[in-house]
Formats: structure tokens, sequence, C-alpha cells
């Protein structure tokens, strides 16, 4: 059997994988990226949000890779690389429905909610085509010297001297003194090493239905809704349905990624188109949506979508393990949190790799490790709450557009801390959504607990409980903040308001006079005077 030495086996060789891969390069490391598949495959994850493009850049200007800084804004990536297949997505916007009534936005938007990310196309978000990105970072890593082993489809992972012997199913073995599992809930990395699974990984169970379509209308054509701070479907659409609710993502070209996340209690069966049709016929405003579409790629189904291992990494005896995060767990795609979360994972193991330099019997590293294993345990924590929560107010668009805006609070609160601060690289060692602050788990898991007393109540008691969680919510949020949410005046539209910022920017120890002075961070502009 062929062997190799190495300092690091990355197992995947998705969007993490191959930038984790190319970071440790960049670091003098000798790298592999073992895949079991063939670029360009298909995969989930495809809807990026602002915390992720600030990582982009942050490991672009750390590790010298500029073609991320390009990827990290719509109108940068369509100048770079427009063979690299995206979306445009400038916002979230959510539509709450009815069965069997078509759609109507309601008086102030009721049932309408839109959140700006971005101010222009040229700074906004994108939906990335996988398939696309990860062949086109796949190729960047082995340009830059990382070993790339597709179709090694991992059989077993054992011990051996000095760290790990990585096995193929053909027999073909990888020697390495550390390994990264950047796969997800199947990967046979968490099962060697003896990385546990929680079970019930969560509060809540659900399945998910999905595919690639041509074709797709746009929502409820002809119907006159007030203006929004961009297009409703220029963004990460959510249709909260009473079986669940259903992402819809388009991208440049004529394709259009969708997919059901269905109660694990919906009471519909069958195979996945079955189950799709069914639904998506059950509310007038989708079934036009949707009427007369191709399939760009069959539907299939995941069920349950729910896992979390009980730990992401360790380090002993001069040899390391560690999961990237959506090798670890994963709830739910509501909110774009898996690009933001992978990225940060990969910006955390990247810096502590670089302790080997000067540390190479990895003590430090050792520790860095046992602190990234706490942390990824406690920011699963916060994402679990936020899902349940957001569950448990689906049915009702007056709970649900509060529970959100604890998401865009500490999200937002984190993109202006994160631009405008003095000290960006610092956001590596922040928890995610607020993750290890006892102010906002404290805050998601109180969410949860009022959102369940409401499921029990009806009538007039539930409406005075209803307006009292908005209340509180509003309270709750007010220093963090900084973008206006929760302003019954705004119709539940909420634009890139730099006034409403401006007002508010003390909350991030800045004056009005500093924040006009770093208002050009806000388009990237300290990255481009490091000449990306």
């Amino acid at each position: 059997m062929p062997r190799a030495e190495l300092d690091v086996a990355v197992v995947g060789s998705g969007f993490a994988g191959s930038i984790l891969a190319r970071t440790l390069v960049r670091q003098g490391l000798r790298v592999a990226l073992l895949e079991r598949d063939h670029h360009p495959r298909f995969a989930l994850g495809e809807s990026s949000t602002p915390l992720a493009n600030f990582c982009l850049e942050r490991l672009a200007r750390r590790y010298r890779l500029p073609d991320l800084h390009r990827l990290a804004a719509w109108g940068r990536w369509m100048a770079a690389y427009p063979e690299v297949r995206r979306g445009l997505k400038r916002g979230f916007t959510f539509y709450s429905h009815r069965p069997e009534t078509p759609f109507s936005p309601g008086e102030h938007n009721r049932n309408r909610l839109l959140v700006a990310a971005s101010p222009e196309d040229e700074l906004a978000d994108s939906h990335w085509l996988r398939a696309d990105v990860d062949a086109f970072l796949a190729r960047r890593a082995v340009e830059e010297g990382v070993e790339l082993r597709e179709g090694f489809e991992v059989e077993e992972l054992s011990a051996a001297k000095g760290g790990f012997d990585v096995v193929a199913s053909g027999g073909e073995t990888v020697t390495a003194r550390f390994v990264v599992d950047a796969t997800g809930p199947r990967g046979v990395v968490g099962t060697a090493v003896g990385a546990g699974r929680c079970e019930p990984p969560a509060r809540f169970c659900s399945r998910l239905v999905y595919g690639h379509f041509s074709g797709v209308g746009v929502f409820d054509a002809g119907k006159s809704f007030e203006p929004g701070p961009y297009p409703d479907e220029r963004a990460a659409v959510h249709h909260l349905l009473a079986e669940g609710w259903m992402y819809v993502l388009r991208f440049d070209h004529d394709c259009t990624s969708a997919g059901l996340v269905l109660d694990g209690d919906a009471d519909v069966e069958g195979p996945p188109e079955t189950v799709w049709w069914w639904v998506v016929d059950r509310y007038p405003s989708l079934a036009r949506q949707f009427a007369g579409v191709a399939t760009l790629r069959q539907l299939a189904a995941i069920e349950p979508i729910q896992y979390r291992r009980r730990r992401a990494a360790a380090a002993a005896e001069g040899k390391a393990w560690a999961l990237l995060p959506h090798a670890f767990a994963f709830f739910d795609p509501m909110f774009s949190t898996g690009i933001a979360w992978s990225l940060l994972g990969v910006e955390r193991l990247a810096g502590a790799f670089e302790t080997l330099t000067a540390d190479p019997d990895g003590g430090e590293l050792a520790r860095r490790f046992a602190a990234y294993d706490r942390l990824l345990r406690r920011e699963a924590a916060q994402i679990e709450r936020l899902i349940h929560g957001a569950g448990l107010a689906r049915r009702d668009p007056r709970l649900f557009a509060a529970q959100s805006f604890l998401y865009f609070a500490a999200a937002s609160y984190e993109e202006l801390r994160q631009r405008l601060g003095d000290d960006p690289a610092a956001a590596a060692d922040r928890g995610f959504l607020g993750a290890g602050e006892p102010g906002w788990e404290s805050l998601f898991e109180e969410a949860v607990s009022r959102l369940a007393g409401l499921a029990r109540c009806d009538g007039p008691v539930r409406d005075r409980l209803a307006a009292g969680f908005a209340h509180w919510v509003r309270r709750s949020i007010e220093p963090w903040n900084l973008i206006g949410l929760a302003d019954p005046a705004r119709h539940n539209l909420y634009p890139v308001d730099l006034a409403v910022l401006r007002d508010r920017c003390r909350r991030l120890d800045l004056s009005p006079e500093e924040l006009d002075m770093r208002l050009p961070r806000l388009r990237g502009g300290r990255a481009r005077s490091n000449g990306h």
C-alpha cells in the first residue's frame, strides 16, 4: 500500500477544507486534502453573510490569499471571477403563509419582513454555487502546494507513531501528525477519535427536501408590495409555512436552489418529489412561482438534518485532531449561519497551527485546540437556542419577527464592531452570535422559555403575551441595536441606515466624528489599502 508522510491531513475539500489547507501550506506545513468525490460535485450550504465576508477578508490579508478578498463581495467577485457562478444576496426576506390562501403582506407588512445586509449590489453578499466555488478553491489549493487526492473515501483512521494513519477504502494509506475533519455528519474522523454524538442533538427535529430548478418565476408576480430596501428576491428568501419553512436562493444564471425544511412531525410522507409538490401546492403563491419549472438536480431528502458531536478537538503527545464546525454540529439553514461559522472555525484552526513555529512540540497548539473545543460547544448551543426559538415562533409573524431581531442584533453588532473597531482580528476569539457571553446566552435561552410558554396559551391571553414578547425583545436588544430593529414605524422594512448608526455609534465607543472617519471601512477600505 502506498504511504505518504504529512503534517496535516484535511478530510474533505469543500470551501472550508480547501481554505484551511491553503493557510497551512502558507505556514510551511505539508498538507493533503482527502476528497471522496471528484470536483465539481454538488454541495449544500450556499448563502453567505457579512460575517462570513469579513472572515474571508481577514484570511486574505493574513495568509496572502487575494482571491478570498475578491470572493467577499458580489461586485468584486463578478469583476474577478465571473465564471465562478454565484447569486446576488442583498439581505434576508421572510414571508408568512397560511395554507390554501394566496400570500398577502398584510397591514404594515405584518406577513413580510426584509432586513438588508448591504446598501448596494457592489458590496453585497453572495449565494455560492458550491460546485463552482468548491472546485475553484480546491484548484487554488493545488496550485499553492496542497496535495489533493480525489476518490479517497476514508474507511478507517487509527493512531500511529506520532500521528494518525488515514486509510482509504481502496487500501491507500496517508500518515499525518494532525487530522482535520472538514466533511459533515457522516465523516469517519469524529467516530474514530471518540468525538461521540449528542442524542438527541437538539430540542427539535426536522428533515430537508431540496433541489435545484430552472424557470422559477417571480414570487407573487403582479402584486404591488410596499417598496423595500432591496428587491425582495435578491436575498435569502424564507417562506414560513405550517409544516416548516422553505428557502429560495437565486443564482445569477437560470438556477434556483430551494429546499423544504419540514418539522419532524409534519404529516406528509412519500418520496422527495411527492413531498415537495404536496407542500408547494398547498400554498397558491408558491404553486404559481414554481409552476412549469424544470428540475436541474433530482429532488433529494436528508432525514434528520440535526446532529451534534460531544467534542470538537483534542491534542496530546504531539498529535491532534479537530472538527470544523459542520463536522461538529448542524441544526437548520435558517438565518444562513453555516458559511460564517465554518470560516470562523478555519480562522481559529489556522491561528492555532501558527503556534507550531515557536513551539514545535505542540504544547501551545494543544491549549488552543482545547479552547477551540470549548468555544465550538458553546456556539452550537447558542445556534440551537436561536433555531429552536425561531421554530416556536414560526407560525405567528409577530413572534417570528421579534425572535429574528435577536439574530440580527447580535450579527449586526458584531459586523460593525469588526468593521469599525480597532482590532478586527480579535473577532476570531469571540463567540459566534454572542456564545460565551452570559448576557447573550441567557437572552437566547429566555426567548425559548417565553415562546414555549406562549405555545401553551390561546385567545386574548396569548395576544397579550405575544405583545409582551415583542416589547421584551425590543428592550433586551437595545444595548446592541445599532441598525434600528424593532421599530414599528419601519413597517418590517429595515434598510442599511447610516443615520441610525451615527445616532447610536457611542454603543461602539465611537464618537460621531470617529464614525465618519471610519465609514470607508464599510466598503472594505481597510482591505483595499493592503493591496488586495
